[in-house]
């Protein structure tokens, strides 16, 4: 319920606000930042300026993550800039952060895997078959059609 003042009340959905204080990891480590809003305190101490602080970074979030999904087909750095948009919304959103955290450790694990030098071999040796196909078949269309290209009209 809300009492009216602008305090907020502790209760889960009355403008209770995740502590900034260091939350422990599961190996007894401290993680720099907990999970939670990082608006100002003067923000987070008045609901309404707060919902519409968190309304603000979502809608900038969203128009960052909507360009990135723009350039994905077009030219530009489309991922990036929708992770971009992710770390935006993680500033306020505790499911933002959790799928940045996700997407982290995903992205360390699969860097650890190519330097495995099994996958890195493996990696290597698929490359070089796809060089040499590709040669074959630019060697075939060489030698059947030669320079000139197939669409190529020769007046008459």
């Amino acid at each position: 319920m809300n009492t009216g003042s602008n305090e907020p009340s502790g209760e889960p959905g009355e403008g209770a606000v995740a502590s900034d204080k260091a939350e422990p990891k599961a190996d007894g480590a401290r993680d720099e930042r907990g999970l939670g809003s990082r608006a100002p305190g003067f923000i987070k101490a008045r609901r309404y300026l707060h919902l519409s602080w968190q309304v603000g970074v979502f809608v900038i979030g969203l128009a960052v993550v909507a360009a990135g999904i723009v350039m994905l087909p077009l030219p530009g750095p489309g991922w990036v800039v929708i992770f971009g948009g992710m770390a935006i919304w993680a500033t306020e959103f505790v499911w933002a952060q959790l799928v940045l955290r996700w997407t982290k450790r995903k992205v360390t694990e699969a860097a650890q895997r190519a330097l495995d030098p099994r996958v890195r071999r493996r990696n290597i040796i698929l490359t070089s078959v796809g060089v040499v196909v590709v040669g074959v078949l630019a060697g075939i269309y060489l030698w059947k059609f030669g320079l000139v290209m197939p669409w190529k009209i020769e007046n008459q």
